[in-house]
């Protein structure tokens, strides 16, 4: 059997084993970032050979500018597209000989790149995700088949019940900031993106100063400095594009409908969030797991689906965008029942408002979230993307030892506090697609 062969058929076996390790007790994350250099943290494990690697940049499909919506997206989709003297086919077979496996993705607050390798092709996979990082090739024939692809994206969520509702409330709710729009853009606006704009795109977005970095798996810490030094310094020191700031919320209460032709209608809401670093934090996320979060037992879908059987599914959830936190949720229910669950809803909104919670259903919560935590770092991968956004997020690397401890210290008396002052029954406001009966368009 020929070398890349071999190599191709036990990176996939390597990635299986990786994700079928069982939750480790501990893990020593190494914070190896220099003074004005990107973050970069490590956790070493030699039982494979194996590297795990990710990449965050800050800001996004927010750093669009204005009329060119969706260029950062577009130019994320096209990273993977050739670089260098490759083409994408030349890119992939690249890729696929060496058993390297890359993912990019772009998102409102970040760009995402994902690099997964054998210890053995390191500085090859390394050298090959550079290429794509600071020399994209961005030729045209790429160009117009990735437009395509979103156009397509885009053509299909006009005729989705979700997107359509999602569209709406982003337009209500986050006004002239970049989230009001997706970040796929509009059709004329992709249209009339030009490989010009996609450099552009490229030089803002792709900045050192704006980048953390985690690897876990087969490597030491003189070898990741030297790989990282390698990897950016084709790169762009910072922006010319600041970033946006905070989105001045409009969260009126009410109900907007968009009239849509569809059985079923699907429900977006939200109120005002939290901060991940308001003190309250870990109250509040115990909050909405017995509010929405914790599946059928959460108080909302006993009551919208178990008791009244209105929908197959209703959840809640904490959005924490750099610029905005949101207590979100959805619904979805029959035009003429869709009414009844919206009413549910703000009834359930506002009794744990003015009753709070039990003892028992905060000892549950704290049960589920404190157990569930460890099985969240199964593997290399898993261990690198909770480690990359911890340093998003400004937390320390002993975070992940102390965790369910700021779980468990959350006390009755404070998680009803934080209902009391947090819930917002007023400002709940709900978009509805679809052609519900009983609410006004």
């Amino acid at each position: 059997m020929s070398r890349p062969l071999l190599t191709r058929l036990l990176l996939p076996a390597l990635l299986a084993c990786t994700f079928a390790l069982p939750a480790r007790a501990e893990i020593e994350v190494q914070d190896l970032t220099a003074p004005g250099q990107p973050g970069l943290w490590l956790v070493e494990s030699h039982e494979i050979p194996f590297v795990a690697l990710e990449l965050r940049f800050r800001g996004g499909a927010s750093l669009d500018v204005p009329g060119k919506r969706g260029a950062t997206n577009l130019m994320t989709g096209l990273l993977e597209e050739g670089a260098g003297d490759m083409d994408s086919r030349d890119f992939a077979r690249q890729a696929e000989a060496l058993a390297a496996s890359f993912s990019y993705r772009a998102g409102d607050d970040t760009i995402s790149v994902s690099a997964r390798f054998l210890s053995e092709n390191r500085d090859e996979a390394v050298d090959l995700l550079r290429q794509s990082l600071t020399d994209p090739v961005f030729n045209q024939k790429s160009i117009d088949r990735v437009k395509g692809q979103i156009a397509s994206i885009i053509r299909s969520d006009e005729t989705d019940p979700g997107a359509i509702a999602s569209r709406a409330f982003g337009a209500q709710t986050y006004g002239d900031h970049p989230y009001a729009t997706s970040i796929n853009g509009t059709l004329d606006s992709i249209a009339g993106i030009t490989r010009d704009d996609l450099i552009a795109a490229h030089k803002a977005a792709l900045v050192q100063d704006r980048l953390y970095i985690a690897a876990v798996g087969d490597i030491t810490a003189d070898e990741l400095t030297t790989l990282v030094a390698d990897l950016t310094a084709g790169l762009p020191t910072a922006s010319d594009i600041a970033l946006p700031g905070d989105a001045a919320l409009n969260l009126p209460g009410g109900t907007l409908v968009v009239d849509y032709d569809t059985p079923q209608s699907v429900v977006t809401f939200a109120q005002p969030g939290i901060d991940r670093d308001d003190p309250d934090f870990f109250a509040a996320y115990l909050l909405n797991q017995i509010l929405g979060g914790g599946g059928f037992e959460s108080r909302l879908m006993q009551e919208v689906r178990e008791k009244r059987g209105l929908t197959y599914g209703v959840y809640s959830y904490l959005v924490d965008k750099d610029g905005a936190q949101l207590w979100m949720g959805q619904v979805a229910s029959a035009n003429d029942r869709v009414a009844q669950a919206i009413d549910v809803i703000k009834e359930e909104w506002t009794k744990m408002r003015d009753t709070g919670v039990t003892q028992t259903e905060l000892d549950d919560a704290k049960t589920y979230m404190t157990g569930a935590y460890p099985l969240r770092f199964d593997g290399n991968a898993p261990i690198a993307n909770i480690a990359v956004e911890m340093q998003m997020e400004g937390l320390p690397p002993e975070y992940i030892a102390t965790r369910n401890d700021l779980v468990e210290a959350v006390t009755l008396e404070q998680i009803n506090r934080v209902a009391r002052d947090l819930l917002d029954p007023a400002k709940l406001s709900f978009v509805v697609a679809g052609k519900p009966e009983g609410i006004g368009g």
